[in-house]
């Protein structure tokens, strides 16, 4: 019997939706595409003003938290005609690197960070940084419209004087999606969901309080629906919501994640 066979499984993210369905399927599973993250938009106008400040702002740090985010700095920055200026920067500054592919594209851009991540996560960035003296740093910090909470408390402890950056942001889902999603999870129509970034798990949530169904949501990923994480960092981000039974690959990828619960029905079932 395949790993998936009759289980429904919704996919909440917005990428490679195609590719996922098609892979649950090959296992036997029955997909639905349930995007629970809003469209990533770049608002280049504010970003130009960001990419002058960094050129010109004299930072001592700059962290970036994620691959896409600093990939974007340095194409608009190469529009503006300031793509030598970005690198020289950097170059110039201590950088720090939440994130395998964040890395990369430092990397491509000649940029080897002094502090990176232990994890995959923004905690794990923090419990690295915390090992050099920030205090009264003038920092330029790339975020990616999900909240960083512990990051920013972090440079405010260090008296840190920090210039948030967001490339792109995340605008909530569509209601219809929404709403239809919760009546599935509260009607066990459906068996997991599959999650492929933070925003998924918060606009969830923040969707349930709002219909004063939290609770019931909270029960049903605790019994009879499994959440799946892409990452460790997804993966903090239901936590935190209260969602405590997770599935998370040990490789990181969206095809591993379903891969990933196959292998944890068959396991139940073994049990």
């Amino acid at each position: 019997m395949k790993k998936l066979a009759g289980k429904r499984i919704a996919l909440a993210g917005q990428r490679k939706n195609d590719e996922l369905s098609r892979l649950v399927e090959n296992m036997g599973g029955t997909p639905l595409v349930r995007p629970a993250q809003g469209t990533v938009f770049l608002d280049e106008t504010n970003i130009q003003s960001d990419i002058k400040a960094l050129v010109e702002g004299d930072f001592n740090w700059y962290i970036f938290t994620t691959g896409v985010g600093a990939d974007t700095l340095y194409n608009i920055a190469g529009k503006m005609g300031l793509d030598r200026e970005f690198i020289e920067a950097l170059r110039n500054a201590k950088v720090a690197a939440r994130g395998y592919k964040t890395v990369n594209v430092l990397k491509k851009l000649g940029i080897t960070p002094v502090v990176r991540d232990d994890d995959g996560s923004t905690a794990g960035l923090v419990r690295e940084l915390s090992a050099h003296d920030l205090k009264g740093s003038r920092v330029a910090l790339q975020l990616h419209g999900d909240p960083a909470p512990r990051l920013i408390g972090f440079l405010d402890e260090q008296g840190c004087d920090y210039r948030e950056i967001l490339p792109y942001k995340h605008i909530p889902p569509q209601a219809e999606v929404m709403e239809q999603l919760i009546f599935e999870l509260l009607n066990g129509e459906i068996d997991a969901v599959n999650f492929t970034s933070t925003p998924q798990a918060r606009f969830l949530m923040s969707f349930a309080r709002e219909k004063g169904v939290e609770e019931q949501i909270l029960e049903a990923f605790s019994t009879t629906v499994v959440a799946v994480a892409v990452g460790k960092v997804t993966a903090q981000a239901l936590r935190e919501e209260g969602i405590e039974r997770l599935v998370v690959p040990e490789n990181e990828r969206m095809g591993s994640a379903i891969v990933a619960l196959g292998q944890y029905y068959q396991e139940q079932q073994l049990q």
